[in-house]
């Protein structure tokens, strides 16, 4: 039996169950436009629609040519936000990072993107009773800010990262204050303490490879157990008074070391000019007696002579005188001695500047004088 005659199990139709795929034609092949109108009958009656004349229409094939490219652009376009990082995992593994921006990518279940805010600025905080160096109890309470660093290793390489920072936290918390002594960790060493411990934390995060950078740490005051509190008061009270007395003791060094200093500057001052005039001085006697020598050497009687009545001179000018003519005068003279010392104190106070106001009234009381009389011998003071 050829290929073009009817089967004998068929009643003479034709393969496709119709008399009508041949078109009434004794042989030939089927007819394609009768296999496309059986399809969108099909089609049609999956989507509840048919046709009463037998055909099909084409609207659910678009329909659902429409929703599957719908669903590829919205499975397939990706908007990254400023502070986000995209995670691209096809089939499960990682194989890109996105960056902020619109990405395409393959859509789901071939690849799928996890976005993760990596700018977001996260805290823990731990609060514990713990032993200090020299093993007295004291309650710590420390904050922690960190960020995601690397979005990969944040997803991928710990079960629960925020977890694992706070114990990780609470160990380096304790190593750092388990070496550090209590009056360090109650008074001046808070930020050096939160300084060491942000630089442990991180060091621990970076070996679990966590994707976690450290932002800060924050250590609270720490204070004693309550039940010990009154004792530590006490013992802050008197660190403080040690330290205002010590305060007080370097203002005063800072007040009297310099004023000592510059006394003893004033001292060094005074005694070097003191020594300049005393050579100047020294120097001059000298010049002046080679001088005099030489005169004397010249003239030995004159000079003699000059230098006594300079003796005298310079001794006579600086006390009271009164000179009496001792042959005209009487047996009996009456000095008024409490009259001249009140002149001579006038005198050097500067209050009678006239001397010979005080020589007219010492020749005045002077015996056998008479005021204003050319034949008076008396002389006055001089």
């Amino acid at each position: 039996m050829g290929w073009n005659e009817p089967p004998g199990g068929n009643n003479g139709k034709d393969p496709w169950g119709s008399n009508g795929g041949r078109k009434n034609r004794g042989d030939g092949p089927p007819d394609l436009d009768e296999i496309v109108r059986k399809m969108q009958q099909s089609l049609g009656g999956i989507f509840g629609r048919t046709s009463s004349n037998g055909g099909g229409s084409a609207l659910p094939v678009a329909f659902i040519l429409i929703a599957i490219m719908a669903w590829l652009v919205f499975d397939s376009f990706y908007a990254i936000d400023e502070q986000e990082r995209g995670v691209v995992l096809r089939f499960g593994e990682h194989v890109a990072d996105l960056p902020p921006g619109l990405s395409l990518r393959f859509p789901r279940p071939i690849e799928k993107v996890i976005k993760v805010n990596v700018g977001q600025l996260r805290s823990i905080s731990h609060q514990a009773t713990m032993l200090t160096q020299d093993e007295n109890i004291v309650d710590v309470e420390v904050a922690v800010q960190w960020k995601i660093r690397d979005p990969a290793d944040y997803l991928f390489n710990l079960l629960a990262p925020a977890a694992t920072l706070r114990q990780v936290t609470e160990s380096a918390v304790r190593e750092v204050i388990g070496k550090s002594k209590l009056d360090f960790v109650l008074t001046e060493g808070r930020s050096e303490i939160a300084q060491r411990q942000e630089v442990l934390i991180q060091e621990i995060m970076d070996i679990y490879k966590s994707g976690v950078v450290i932002a800060k740490v924050e250590m609270q005051t720490a204070k004693p157990p309550d039940e010990v509190k009154a004792a530590f008061d006490d013992a802050i009270k008197a660190r403080e008074d040690e330290q205002k007395s010590v305060n007080q003791a370097e203002a005063y060094r800072n007040d009297t070391i310099p004023k000592a200093r510059g006394g003893a500057a004033r001292l060094r001052e005074e005694a070097t000019a003191y020594k300049a005039k005393v050579i100047a001085r020294a120097e001059g006697e000298a010049s002046r007696f080679e001088q005099l020598l030489a005169e004397y050497q010249l003239a030995p009687e004159v000079t003699r002579q000059r230098l006594y009545i300079d003796a005298i001179e310079s001794v006579l000018s600086n006390s009271s005188k009164v000179l009496i003519d001792s042959v005209n005068s009487n047996s009996l003279m009456y000095l008024p001695i409490d009259k001249l010392m009140e002149r001579r104190g006038e005198l050097s106070a500067g209050r009678l500047s006239v001397p010979g106001q005080f020589k007219s009234d010492a020749q005045s009381r002077l015996p056998g004088s008479v005021p204003g009389q050319p034949g008076n011998r008396s002389r006055g003071v001089r």
